[in-house]
């Protein structure tokens, strides 16, 4: 399977043992519910901006934004995973197509290097920092995301035909992400001064909830290789497992994470807690 070169382990499952109806068509209900949400979550953004004062608007419409991003790269990922496998009969079970293009998880990374920053920027629209600077902490996500999100596209490309590369690239990008959990930290600690206890526990669930779906991501890049470089996931069911876990993470990092920013958004625009952040 030389020839197929820097592709993702999809394509190498695809060419040699091929999908089972089952795994190729919950791989794609998967992708097509991905692209569903983020136009049910751009709905719900845009008729609620009005629910939250003005200050808090920005965060609402950076969900919009991300929303579209999100389904339009992921309905165009929905695209390419019809076009790259064909249904064998005579062997009962879809492979690669020779006359399609390869699958690329590449549509997912482009996705997240347009709302990786804006996810971040959200939450300063938000909150007020009371020891940080907003445009410091600004940069420093638009920095560390964009580099976790491009060294991770790099490295996704060597999954198969440079595993050292793989793991190297992927070890680049946790670097970044680590960084990028340390200032998500901050941010909310500083977030939770000043502000009512509902506030407070909105913002320590936005954190258990960032910790969670962002810890999903790498576990879907290495999902070949869990359990060892010859992983009992590389399989179909790898193939699975990755593209649910990629579309449970974006949907808890994006839309649930959105929705909750809306709600702490809600919260600081009581009169009360708005005297109190002003003041």
């Amino acid at each position: 399977m030389q020839q197929l070169g820097d592709a993702n382990f999809e394509n190498y499952i695809g060419a040699t043992e091929g999908f089972s109806e089952m795994a190729y068509q919950m791989t794609s209900h998967v992708l097509t519910l991905g692209y569903a949400v983020m136009l049910a979550g751009l709905l719900y953004f845009v008729l609620t901006i009005k629910n939250v004062d003005k200050k808090f608007q920005m965060s609402n419409i950076l969900s919009a934004v991300v929303m579209v991003s999100a389904f339009l790269l992921l309905y165009a990922q929905a695209g390419n995973w019809t076009d790259s496998f064909t249904f064998d009969a005579s062997r009962g079970k879809y492979f690669l197509n020779p006359d399609g293009d390869l699958f690329n998880n590449g549509y997912r990374y482009l996705n997240w290097l347009i709302d990786v920053p804006m996810l971040l920027f959200q939450i300063l629209f938000v909150v007020t920092l009371t020891k940080s600077k907003f445009s410091s902490i600004r940069n420093q996500f638009w920095f560390s995301g964009a580099m976790m999100i491009i060294t991770g596209y790099i490295g996704q490309f060597y999954e198969v035909s440079d595993k050292p590369l793989f793991f190297i690239w992927g070890a680049v990008s946790t670097l970044f992400f680590f960084h990028i959990l340390w200032l998500m930290k901050k941010v909310i600690n500083e977030g939770k001064e000043g502000i009512s206890p509902k506030g407070q526990k909105i913002l320590s669930n936005i954190w258990v909830l960032f910790l969670v779906s962002w810890f999903l991501y790498p576990g879907a890049y290495l999902m070949p290789y869990l359990g060892g470089l010859d992983g009992f996931l590389y399989n179909e069911s790898g193939v699975v497992g990755r593209q649910i876990t990629y579309t449970v993470a974006d949907v808890c990092s994006k839309v649930i994470y959105g929705i909750l920013l809306g709600n702490l958004a809600m919260t600081l625009s009581t009169k009360k807690n708005i005297e109190s952040v002003n003041g």
